[in-house]
């Protein structure tokens, strides 16, 4: 009679956000082996009767103190010998900020912490292979839909949308094309505020149309 090994489930999360010109990540120190003392994803094993989003959500305050996010399911991620406790499975998801909460570190870690997408340290398990499928499905949501939204305060110039576009796809935009394109696509309702500051021009301020999620019928490229 064959036997199979069960496997056990754990739930990761890539959480961005945008400070300092800089697409930023959490990451949290290990406090516990295997991989203690290196940086990793928030995340752990799903508990008896417990979901994976709700597992998720679990982790992620337990190892940082943040709650209350939306989360949304990435990809799930399998492969023999990436965890050396065994054969596991994770299911990881990911979620955007508009600035970076305050966090810290919870019981199951002994820091935590933002970091520069561009500089990140060296990651346990194959937490590099998660975050880079979280930044090409981030990169590509940006071309087909609103989301942008969540990376921004309420109000913004169009500076500030501009900046999110390049920080995420690591390109440089031109302004004027840029300008002439995300206007052309109906998601922004112009405010009769303006943002003023030392030896600039007014800035027009904007708000999204709406922040739930809008499909474009044309890609923003």
């Amino acid at each position: 009679m064959i036997r199979f090994e069960s496997p056990k489930v754990t739930a990761d999360v890539v959480l961005f956000s945008i400070y300092n010109d800089n697409l930023q990540m959490l990451l949290v120190k290990r406090k516990n082996p295997p991989f203690r003392g290196q940086w990793a994803l928030p995340g752990g094993f799903l508990e008896r009767k417990e979901s994976l989003l709700a597992a998720a959500r679990r982790e992620l305050f337990e190892e940082t103190g943040v709650r209350h996010l939306y989360l949304e399911q990435l990809y799930t991620f399998g492969d023999p010998g990436r965890d050396p406790r065994g054969r596991v499975v994770t299911v990881a998801y990911f979620a955007l900020v508009p600035s970076p909460l305050s966090v810290s570190a919870g019981s199951d870690a002994r820091e935590a912490k933002w970091w520069p997408a561009g500089g990140l340290p060296k990651l346990a398990f194959d937490h590099k292979r998660i975050i880079e499928c979280a930044l090409t499905r981030l990169r590509a949501k940006l071309e087909y839909t609103n989301v942008a939204w969540s990376l921004l305060p309420k109000k913004f110039a169009l500076t500030d949308l501009q900046k999110v576009y390049e920080l995420v796809s690591g390109k440089e935009l031109d302004k004027r094309n840029f300008r002439k394109k995300i206007l052309s696509l109906g998601l922004l309702r112009p405010l009769k505020e303006r943002r003023t500051g030392a030896h600039q021009r007014p800035a027009r301020l904007y708000a999204f149309k709406t922040k739930k999620k809008v499909e474009l019928k044309r890609f923003f490229k």
